[in-house]
Protein backbone atom coordinates (compact mmCIF):
# COMPACT_ATOMS: atom_id res chain seq x y z
CA UNK A 1 0.00 0.00 0.00
CA UNK A 2 1.27 3.58 -0.61
CA UNK A 3 2.41 5.50 2.49
CA UNK A 4 -0.06 8.51 1.16
CA UNK A 5 -3.72 6.93 0.61
CA UNK A 6 -7.05 8.55 0.08
CA UNK A 7 -10.94 7.47 -0.23
CA UNK A 8 -13.93 9.73 -1.32
CA UNK A 9 -17.20 9.21 0.00
CA UNK A 10 -20.29 10.68 -1.98
CA UNK A 11 -22.30 11.74 1.13
CA UNK A 12 -24.86 12.74 -1.55
CA UNK A 13 -25.39 9.80 -3.03
CA UNK A 14 -23.58 7.61 0.29
CA UNK A 15 -21.37 5.83 -2.25
CA UNK A 16 -17.59 5.75 -2.81
CA UNK A 17 -16.70 8.56 -5.55
CA UNK A 18 -15.07 6.23 -8.47
CA UNK A 19 -13.06 8.11 -11.07
CA UNK A 20 -11.88 10.77 -9.60
CA UNK A 21 -8.88 12.48 -10.47
CA UNK A 22 -6.17 13.25 -7.96
CA UNK A 23 -2.92 15.15 -7.83
CA UNK A 24 -0.34 14.82 -4.79
CA UNK A 25 1.92 17.70 -4.66
CA UNK A 26 4.74 18.59 -2.47
CA UNK A 27 5.63 21.88 -1.11
CA UNK A 28 9.09 22.86 -2.55
CA UNK A 29 9.76 26.92 -1.79
CA UNK A 30 6.80 28.77 -2.61
CA UNK A 31 5.51 26.84 -5.06
CA UNK A 32 4.15 22.95 -5.80
CA UNK A 33 5.80 19.93 -7.42
CA UNK A 34 3.28 17.55 -8.54
CA UNK A 35 4.91 13.69 -7.32
CA UNK A 36 1.70 11.46 -8.48
CA UNK A 37 -1.55 11.62 -9.85
CA UNK A 38 -4.26 8.80 -10.04
CA UNK A 39 -8.14 7.86 -10.15
CA UNK A 40 -10.04 6.79 -7.42
CA UNK A 41 -11.27 3.25 -8.37
CA UNK A 42 -14.57 1.89 -8.31
CA UNK A 43 -13.76 1.79 -4.22
CA UNK A 44 -13.22 5.35 -4.18
CA UNK A 45 -9.81 4.51 -3.19
CA UNK A 46 -6.46 4.31 -4.88
CA UNK A 47 -4.26 2.29 -3.25
CA UNK A 48 -1.36 2.93 -5.68
CA UNK A 49 -0.77 6.36 -5.53
CA UNK A 50 2.91 6.25 -4.46
CA UNK A 51 4.68 2.70 -4.91
CA UNK A 52 4.17 1.03 -1.75
CA UNK A 53 8.46 1.14 -1.47
CA UNK A 54 8.87 5.07 -1.76
CA UNK A 55 9.08 7.02 1.27
CA UNK A 56 7.85 10.84 0.94
CA UNK A 57 10.47 13.46 2.53
CA UNK A 58 8.93 15.28 5.84
CA UNK A 59 7.14 18.43 4.86
CA UNK A 60 3.92 19.64 3.46
CA UNK A 61 2.17 18.09 0.60
CA UNK A 62 -1.42 18.54 -0.89
CA UNK A 63 -3.92 16.50 -2.39
CA UNK A 64 -6.11 18.45 -5.22
CA UNK A 65 -9.54 15.94 -5.97
CA UNK A 66 -10.57 17.36 -9.66
CA UNK A 67 -14.63 17.55 -8.34
CA UNK A 68 -16.12 18.94 -11.26
CA UNK A 69 -15.11 16.62 -13.48
CA UNK A 70 -16.27 14.08 -11.01
CA UNK A 71 -19.57 15.57 -10.89
CA UNK A 72 -20.34 16.23 -14.66
CA UNK A 73 -20.36 12.51 -15.25
CA UNK A 74 -23.95 12.57 -14.17
CA UNK A 75 -24.73 16.18 -14.72
CA UNK A 76 -24.96 17.00 -11.16
CA UNK A 77 -24.01 21.60 -10.77
CA UNK A 78 -21.56 22.05 -7.97
CA UNK A 79 -19.91 24.48 -6.24
CA UNK A 80 -15.79 23.61 -6.15
CA UNK A 81 -14.03 22.70 -8.95
CA UNK A 82 -11.42 21.73 -7.07
CA UNK A 83 -10.71 20.52 -3.83
CA UNK A 84 -7.44 20.80 -2.12
CA UNK A 85 -6.54 19.42 1.05
CA UNK A 86 -3.10 20.48 2.25
CA UNK A 87 -1.23 17.95 5.39
CA UNK A 88 2.03 17.93 7.08
CA UNK A 89 4.15 14.43 7.01
CA UNK A 90 5.64 14.94 10.11
CA UNK A 91 7.26 11.10 10.79
CA UNK A 92 7.76 8.20 8.50
CA UNK A 93 4.49 6.83 9.07
CA UNK A 94 1.14 5.97 6.67
CA UNK A 95 -1.31 8.85 5.94
CA UNK A 96 -4.33 8.73 5.21
CA UNK A 97 -6.62 11.55 3.84
CA UNK A 98 -10.43 10.56 3.36
CA UNK A 99 -12.91 13.06 1.63
CA UNK A 100 -16.71 13.30 2.43
CA UNK A 101 -18.10 14.82 -0.55
CA UNK A 102 -21.26 16.48 -1.85
CA UNK A 103 -21.75 19.28 -4.78
CA UNK A 104 -22.29 22.18 -2.04
CA UNK A 105 -19.70 20.98 0.85
CA UNK A 106 -17.03 19.01 1.96
CA UNK A 107 -14.75 17.76 4.96
CA UNK A 108 -11.68 15.91 5.65
CA UNK A 109 -9.73 14.60 8.90
CA UNK A 110 -6.98 12.62 9.04
CA UNK A 111 -7.62 8.17 8.92
CA UNK A 112 -6.22 5.54 9.52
Amino acid sequence: MSQITTHILDTTKGKPAANVSIALMQQVGDSWQEIARGKTNADGRIPDLLPKEKQVELGVYKMKFYTQEYFAQDGTANFYPFVEIVFNVAENAHYHVPLLLNPFGYSTYRGS
